[in-house]
C-alpha cells in the first residue's frame, strides 16, 4: 500500500511543479483540458478492447494525470481539492453499498444495481436518468439508459418479446421507405430500430457498441488488406475484384485465429 501512496504523491509534487513552472501546463483550464480528456479516455477504450495490458497501463496514468489537474485547477479557485474529491467518492460508494457497510441484503449483481439507483433517487435524484451524461455516444447513452430503467422494474419480460419489438419496428422503418415517408420521419422510425436491437443485445449480455467497434477493426483490416494488395488503383478496379481481395482477406483472418485456438 505504501507504495502506491508514495507514487500518488510523487504525481501531485509534479503536477504542482508543472502547474507553477511550464507555460503550457500554467495556461490549461477546465474547458481546454475537456476534449484531451475525452481523447485519453478512448486511447483507454482502445487499449482494452486491444487487450494490451501494457498500454492500458499508459492510459491510466494520462487519465490519472488529467484528474489530478483538474483538481490542483480548483484548488487554485479555492472550490476544493484532490482530497476532497476523493473522500466524497469514498462516503458515496460507502453509503451506495449497504450490503457492505451496513445491514441491507444483497444475493447478486441485480440487486445491487436496484440499491445503488434506489439509493440515488434517495439523494435527491430526480429521475433515475439523470447520471446518464448528455453526451455519451448515442448507442452507449440508449443502453445505460435502458439499464438503469430495469433497476425499477420497466423491462421487458423475455427476450422473445424483446425480439418481436424488433421484427415490430423492422416493419415500421420498411413501411416509411416503401411510402416515401419525409426523410424526418425514416430517421425516427430507423432510431426506433436501433434502440430495439440495442435492447435485444442487452438480453443476450452482448455489448453492442463493443459488438460494433470489433466489426469496425475487422472491417478496417479487410479494406486495409484490399489497398495494400490490389494491382492497381481502387478506382480501376470493379467491385467483384476488390470483393475477391475481401475474401482473401477473410480467410487469411479466419486462418489465422483457428492457429490462434
Amino acid at each position: 500500500m505504501q507504495h502506491k501512496l508514495d507514487a500518488f504523491a510523487r504525481l501531485l509534487t509534479i503536477m504542482d511543479e508543472l502547474r507553477e513552472q511550464c507555460p503550457w501546463d500554467r495556461k490549461q483550464t477546465f474547458q481546454s483540458l475537456r476534449n484531451l480528456t475525452i481523447e485519453e479516455t478512448y486511447e483507454l477504450a482502445d487499449a482494452i478492447l486491444d487487450e494490451n495490458l501494457e498500454e492500458i497501463k499508459e492510459e491510466i496514468g494520462d487519465l490519472m494525470l488529467h484528474m489530478v489537474f483538474y483538481a490542483r485547477i480548483a484548488d487554485e479557485k479555492g472550490a476544493f481539492d484532490v482530497a476532497d474529491a476523493l473522500n466524497d467518492i469514498c462516503d458515496k460508494l460507502i453509503k451506495r453499498h449497504p450490503h457492505i457497510y451496513g445491514d441491507v441484503k444483497a444475493d447478486n449483481e441485480e440487486d445491487v444495481k436496484k440499491n445503488w439507483e434506489q439509493i440515488k433517487l434517495q439523494e435527491g435524484k430526480k429521475s433515475v436518468l439523470s447520471g446518464v451524461p448528455r453526451s455519451l455516444p448515442a448507442m452507449v447513452k440508449a443502453y445505460r439508459m435502458q439499464e438503469k430503467t430495469k433497476q425499477v422494474g420497466f423491462e421487458w419480460e423475455n427476450s422473445e418479446q424483446v425480439w418481436e419489438k424488433v421484427e415490430e419496428e423492422l416493419a415500421e422503418f420498411r413501411e416509411t421507405m416503401d411510402e416515401g415517408l419525409p426523410q424526418e420521419k425514416r430517421e425516427e422510425e430507423f432510431g426506433d430500430v436501433l434502440f430495439s436491437l440495442i435492447n435485444y443485445a442487452r438480453f443476450q449480455g452482448i455489448d453492442p457498441e463493443t459488438a460494433l467497434e470489433r466489426v469496425n477493426q475487422k472491417f478496417k483490416k479487410r479494406f486495409e488488406f484490399i489497398e495494400a494488395n490490389a494491382s492497381k488503383s481502387l478506382e480501376d478496379m470493379s467491385l467483384a475484384e476488390m470483393d475477391a481481395l475481401w475474401e482473401e482477406a477473410k480467410g487469411k483472418a479466419e486462418s489465422g485465429s483457428k492457429r490462434g485456438g
